[in-house]
């Protein structure tokens, strides 16, 4: 999808910072407001913008862990793959799952408090369901960067 000049601003600014209102963000952008409350309507009907959310700080709310797992399935057949898709949005630790090329099948971004937590949530949910071979655990150790920003 291509966008005018003004509805990359617009894109832009609310990805940075959509805590302001409408008029605050029409000021930033040098824009009149009835124009740029239409504009957003415009994109979300488009589904362009999918949410507007606040950006937690992990530590502050008790999920200071961070985890990548590679997980790979038993099988690849239709049940098992539904199976591990309801398994995965049954838990919010697992903040992001992707399915990847290569070794593993899916590549999971959980959030715990801290390793005890995530020993427990892998053993108790990951390694017993009948979805899951095997899962391979890093620690993340410090993150250099970290955005929800797409580079418009």
């Amino acid at each position: 999808m291509e966008f005018s000049t003004t509805e990359n601003a617009i894109l832009k600014e609310i990805q940075r910072d959509s805590s302001g209102s409408l008029t605050q963000l029409a000021e930033r952008l040098g824009m009149a407001q009835s124009t740029l409350w239409r504009k957003v309507q415009e994109l979300e009907a488009a589904g362009v913008i999918r949410a507007r959310v606040a950006l937690l700080d992990p530590a502050k709310v008790g999920c200071k862990l961070s985890v990548l797992a590679s997980v790979t399935l038993t099988d690849h057949a239709d049940e098992t793959l539904k199976g591990f898709a309801r398994l995965i949005e049954g838990h919010p630790e697992i903040v992001e799952c992707l399915a990847t090329s290569g070794q593993a099948d899916y590549r999971m971004k959980i959030r715990v408090a801290d390793v005890e937590a995530y020993e427990v949530f892998m053993s108790q949910t990951l390694l017993r369901s009948a979805y899951v071979r095997e899962v391979h655990s890093s620690f993340v150790l410090k993150e250099l960067k970290s955005t929800t920003e797409l580079p418009l």
